[in-house]
Order: structure tokens, then C-alpha cells, then sequence
């Protein structure tokens, strides 16, 4: 019986030390450092640890390697197979991250009710909740299909004998974080069982062909609970993101190996569960209001899809000794800048001012291009002038006051021409490689005092 000795993990890095340390020694992240055991329980039979062997492959030409096309299978959701790069991978090992509530359960549980309905094994393992609560779910969810396998249980090694028993083709563990292999003696949720689990399920992946998802916690600051290789042992990290306030929720690709990183999808929380939004943009800007003062149009891009959304701006004479900044939807560092921007450069004084910022929908612009419609929002409110509803805006703002080119313009004014607006305002730069479509009409700038002067 090996000795049980307590140890000290990074969360951030995985990195064990048998001290405590206020900084990790490797990776240098602070308050990182979480107690945890190593060792074999007494009551416990020592077990082999299951590694998967070597393959003896002989070195190969880049131009000799057989080229193996790979077999996807659709979710059901197009929203889903949009994130995902075309559909589920066969032997693909998919974490789901999300804050609790969201819907990470709801959304998995539909997409295996529609796999079953297409005449494919589906076991779905949880560790959290009994089988009688998922069945509630499936009821409220009005989900009957026979084919679907439930499985109550947070042992690894008994989850493992049953889903060879089964031989799935996809497989759902819901939550990594509450499994553990029983030959450790360190808790669930830990370090090192977290990483063991992981380990296994990727060996079970690989081997079997099983697509398997993994649903994760997520810590207070929204990164998923457990050492951070653990999306890099993963192929798929996907976040559902949303306030659960709002009926729109919004999945996110942060690293795919079988697609392109950065995708978007959007669904509407109903009675009947997860409902993929097709066409973003006409939910976004339906409650939009059209003649007020403060609201402007933005085309940004979320991965490849244009999605247009509703910026709003409140700038209100301020009566405390430091005018207020909120922010949402937005960074909160990059409006300040623009509002010194627009005092220095376009004499907009807000120094007294409260300034308050929203972007409709939930949504959040990350990208530069949000500059010049955040600006035209701002300075429409301060004047107290509304802006044409039928014009968008997009361009990136520099610190001299001039409006920088923005990347995939086309697809910005395509699908500003599909949503029926008629006026365009963007970067000079990108009008001389466009041609203006039919009925519409593009404005290019080189200086935030063109475009204000252009709206207003």
C-alpha cells in the first residue's frame, strides 16, 4: 500500500509542489496552489494504470501519408453544427463549459434525443443528478426516445466496464468534474483526478471511435474549473454563454481541431428547450427603437457569420464630483478611450457628463470595428439628435482621430443590403476596393469629424 502524502497542485498549470506557495514556481500564476492527495486508499486494490502503448510507426513523407476524410455526423442543431465545424467528429472529445443554469445540460440532452432519432447509441452519464431527474427533464422537455441510455454514476472505472458493454456512438459525461478513478485517493474535482479522467476518456475516444462531450464548471472569473491543460488534452472547447435574465443564449468555439475557432451560435431559451436562431440579426434589432437619440447600427463578424446589433449610448449631465462609467457589452477601457478621443479631437466635452453604454441582445464587441458606431452612439446622445434608422456604421478609430480599414468588409455590407439598409458608413480605405450594391449607398471617412459631420 503506497503511503498517503498530501501535496500541493497548480490549478493553472497542473505543476505539484509538496509546499504551499503564494506564486506557482512554473507557470507564476498567483493563489493558485490548492491542497490535494496522493496516494492508494488501504481499502482499495491496487489497479494498473491503463496507458494507452506505443505505436511503433515508422517515420513518414508528409506527401505519403494516406489522406482520410473525416466522418462527421449531424447534431440536429444547425446552430451547433455551425460551432462544431460541420457536425460531430466520430471519436472527438468535446468539452462545454458554462456558468450554471445556462443550459449546457438542456442543450446536450436535445442533440442526443435527436441522435437516437436517427437510429444511433446514445449513453448519457451523469454525475450530478439522479436518472429519475433527467427523465423530469426529458418530460418538461417532451423528449421520448426509448433508444437513449441513461447512466447515474461518478465512478470512472464502472462508467468505463458499462460503456463497453454498450459501445456507444456518442457519449455525454456530465460533469468532469464530478468523476474520479477510485484507485486515487485525492477527491473528486481535484487536480489530479481531473486530469486522470481526461486522460482515460481521451484513450476511450481515440480507441473505440466514441464522440464524447464533456461538461465543465466554470469558475468566477468564466474559465472552466480543473488545470488549464485541460482544454489542450481536448480536441473541442465550446462556452455557452448568456444571461439567464435573457431568453438568448450564444455558443462559442474557442479552439476546434476539426474547424475555425472563433464561430458563433445563437439559440433562444423556450419551454421546449434550446431553439437555434437562424437569422440573428432581425432578433437583435426587432425591439430596436427607431428615432431615439443614442442608438446606431454595427455589422460586426462573429467568426464568419456578420451578425448586426443595436449600440446604445446614455450621456447625461452628471451632478457627483466624478461622472459615472458603465459599460455593457463593451470594454470598458476602450470606451474611455474614445470618449478622450472624441473631447480631443471632435471637442465633445464629457468631463461632466454620466456616460452609460449597452449593446442590445447580450452580446459582446470585442473587435475594433465597434469604434466608430460606439462614437457616432455617444455623440448622438450628447446632442440629443437620432440617427437615420436606415444607416449602420463600422470603422476603427485611432488615437489621432482618424477611422482605420476593417477586415471582411463585403460581408459587413452584404448583409447590411439583406436587413434593408440603405446607408452605409465605413472606412475610405475599404470603399476603394467595394462596389456599392443596388440601392445602396456607402460613405467613406478618414476622420471621426467626417463621420460626424456625414451623420449629423
Amino acid at each position: 500500500m503506497a503511503r498517503i502524502r498530501t501535496c500541493y497542485a497548480c490549478t493553472a498549470c497542473g505543476f505539484e509542489s509538496p509546499k504551499w506557495a503564494g506564486r506557482c514556481p512554473s507557470c507564476g500564476a498567483w493563489n493558485t496552489m490548492e491542497e490535494s492527495l496522493t496516494g492508494s486508499r488501504e481499502t482499495t486494490p491496487q489497479k494498473a494504470i491503463k496507458q494507452r502503448p506505443g505505436t511503433g510507426s515508422a517515420p513518414m513523407l508528409l506527401n505519403e501519408i494516406p489522406e482520410d476524410q473525416t466522418m462527421r455526423v449531424t447534431s440536429g442543431m444547425e446552430e451547433m453544427d455551425r460551432v462544431l465545424g460541420g457536425g460531430i467528429v466520430e471519436g472527438g472529445l468535446m468539452l462545454l463549459g458554462g456558468d450554471p443554469g445556462i443550459g449546457k445540460s438542456t442543450l446536450l440532452l436535445q442533440v442526443c434525443a435527436h441522435l437516437c432519432r436517427e437510429g444511433r447509441k446514445v449513453l448519457y452519464v451523469s454525475g450530478e443528478e439522479s436518472a429519475r431527474q433527467i427523465k423530469l427533464r426529458a418530460r418538461r422537455l417532451q423528449i421520448d426516445v426509448p433508444q437513449l441510455y441513461i447512466l447515474a454514476e461518478n465512478a470512472l472505472d464502472q462508467m468505463e466496464s458499462r460503456m463497453q458493454e454498450l459501445s456507444p456512438h456518442v457519449m455525454v459525461v456530465d460533469s468532469i468534474q464530478t468523476m474520479y478513478r477510485p484507485e486515487m485517493a485525492s477527491a473528486p474535482g481535484s487536480v489530479s483526478q481531473i486530469r486522470e479522467c481526461t486522460s482515460l476518456l481521451m484513450r476511450l475516444a481515440k480507441e473505440t471511435g466514441t464522440s464524447i462531450f464533456l461538461v465543465g464548471h466554470v469558475t468566477k472569473d468564466g474559465a472552466i474549473a480543473g488545470p488549464r491543460m485541460l482544454e489542450h488534452m481536448v480536441d473541442v472547447v465550446l462556452y455557452f454563454e448568456g444571461d439567464q435574465q435573457h431568453q438568448y443564449r450564444l455558443l462559442r468555439a474557442v479552439k476546434n481541431r476539426f474547424g475555425s475557432v472563433n464561430e458563433l451560435g445563437v439559440f433562444q431559451m423556450t419551454t421546449l428547450g434550446m431553439v437555434p436562431v437562424p437569422n440573428p440579426s432581425e432578433q437583435l434589432l426587432s425591439h430596436r427603437a427607431k428615432g431615439a437619440s443614442g442608438s446606431v447600427v454595427f455589422c460586426g463578424l462573429e467568426g464568419s457569420r456578420p451578425i448586426l446589433c443595436d449600440v446604445q449610448a446614455l450621456v447625461t449631465q452628471s451632478f457627483a464630483a466624478t461622472p459615472r462609467r458603465t459599460v455593457n457589452g463593451a470594454d470598458t477601457g476602450r470606451v474611455m478611450l474614445l470618449l478622450a478621443v472624441l473631447e480631443k479631437r471632435c471637442g465633445q466635452r464629457t468631463y461632466n457628463q454620466d456616460v452609460y453604454v449597452n449593446v442590445a441582445g447580450g452580446l459582446e464587441l470585442s473587435e475594433p470595428a465597434a469604434d466608430l458606431a460606439l462614437c457616432v452612439a455617444l455623440v448622438s446622445s450628447l446632442k440629443d439628435r437620432s440617427v437615420a434608422p436606415e444607416t449602420a456604421v463600422f470603422g476603427e478609430v485611432g488615437l489621432a482621430g482618424e477611422v482605420r480599414a476593417v477586415p471582411q468588409c463585403e460581408r459587413r455590407v452584404a448583409e447590411c443590403q439583406r436587413l434593408g439598409f440603405t446607408t452605409i458608413v465605413l472606412p475610405r480605405e475599404n470603399l476603394k476596393q467595394l462596389q456599392a450594391p443596388e440601392g445602396v449607398r456607402l460613405i467613406g471617412v478618414d476622420t471621426l469629424m467626417q463621420c460626424m459631420a456625414v451623420i449629423f
